[in-house]
């Protein structure tokens, strides 16, 4: 009989509700107990998802002897204090994304987790997602035999134009979202982490960033009905990185840009480079260009099909509890999530200063 985790969520917004409805039917899985502050969501999401044990207060939760593992589904400047609780009594969590606030933060869980030594909780963090997408694992297997070559350029890029006003808005936008204070910052945080997760995890994780130099713009004027009053987060981000072998990373995120939509995932090798497909849709493919042949360069497709948002939404909870039950490590775990904040928080301060900053 497959071992089940009891499981606790703790807020029941968006992102919760997604992780409850994907945990729900998991065989891995006994959704145990959840917590949120407002007594209607509450009542209303226990009784919807059969959740036999209530909560307000999410370190209540935690406390809560028939919970083993907890999900921290709340904005980022609350969670690293529950994620702390949680493994100091020796519980299992998955972060939601950005995984901290800082570095800083995420070398603390690493210090709790650790603490119990060969019993260490599993600690996961969502910004996996993109990585359980269809093209993903072909795209690992593939840079594996090293057919690119030494690495020279890594390329994101993502562009989300601004659209037409919606006909009705019937909830302002989250105020947290576009929030230095409560998130930690804006869309590098929101999706960056996605960005470098995916790329950096088909690699292998064998990046070396060593220097970073970052321009943020916050939304345009026209625009600014679309986030929360007071929001000071960026809305779009150019950054570029220089690793330790000389390779070099760009990425560009924005959302609400006055252009059209654009997006370019590419890793660039001295023998060819790959293509990626990173988003949804019908005709996603991972294409290899290669420059060994006396043809010059050939393309040959290495995976298309559809991708959509299934694996995305379902499968970072579903993978964190395999991991607990399999005794292996989830798909990002603390210390690939350190990579990633240590990057963004050289970012943001090569941004604020107008210089480049050592990551």
């Amino acid at each position: 009989m497959t071992q089940r985790i009891r499981l606790g969520v703790i807020g029941c917004g968006v992102i919760g509700q997604i992780h409850i409805r994907a945990a729900k039917p998991w065989p891995s899985i006994d959704l145990a107990a959840i917590a949120d502050l407002r007594p209607d969501v509450r009542k209303k999401t226990a009784d919807e998802f059969g959740v036999r044990r209530t909560h307000a207060e999410g370190q209540d939760l935690i406390d809560d002897p028939e919970v083993d593992a907890v999900v921290l589904a709340m904005p980022t400047c609350v969670r690293t204090a529950l994620a702390l609780r949680a493994l100091r009594r020796g519980k299992h969590v998955l972060l939601e994304k950005p995984v901290a606030m800082n570095a800083a933060e995420v070398r603390e869980m690493i210090a709790a987790r650790d603490a119990h030594g060969a019993h260490r909780p599993v600690v996961a963090c969502c910004s996996s997602r993109l990585r359980f997408q269809s093209g993903a694992d072909t795209a690992t297997q593939f840079l594996a035999t090293g057919a690119l070559g030494p690495i020279r350029v890594v390329r994101i890029r993502a562009i989300i134009p601004a659209g037409g006003d919606p006909a009705t808005q019937s909830d302002p936008p989250p105020p947290w979202r576009v929030s230095r204070s409560q998130n930690g910052g804006g869309f590098l945080v929101n999706w960056g982490c996605y960005d470098m997760d995916y790329v950096f995890g088909i690699l292998g994780w064998r990046v070396d960033p060593r220097l970073a130099l970052a321009q943020m713009w916050q939304i345009a004027p026209q625009f600014s009905h679309r986030v929360a009053a007071g929001s000071d987060g960026e809305t779009h981000y150019a950054i570029l990185i220089r690793c330790g072998d000389g390779s070099v990373i760009t990425m560009e995120r924005g959302e609400q840009v006055s252009t059209a939509a654009d997006s370019a995932w590419q890793i660039i090798g001295e023998k060819g480079s790959l293509r990626l497909s990173m988003g949804v849709g019908d005709k996603q493919s991972v294409i290899f260009d290669d420059a060994s042949t006396r043809e010059g360069v050939v393309s040959r497709t290495l995976w298309e099909g559809p991708q959509d948002w299934t694996p995305f939404l379902n499968d970072p909870i579903r993978d964190f509890a395999d991991a607990i039950v399999g005794g292996r490590p989830p798909r990002t775990g603390l210390e690939e999530s350190l990579l990633i904040q240590r990057i963004t928080d050289a970012a943001y301060r090569s941004a604020d200063t107008g210089e480049a900053v050592l990551v």
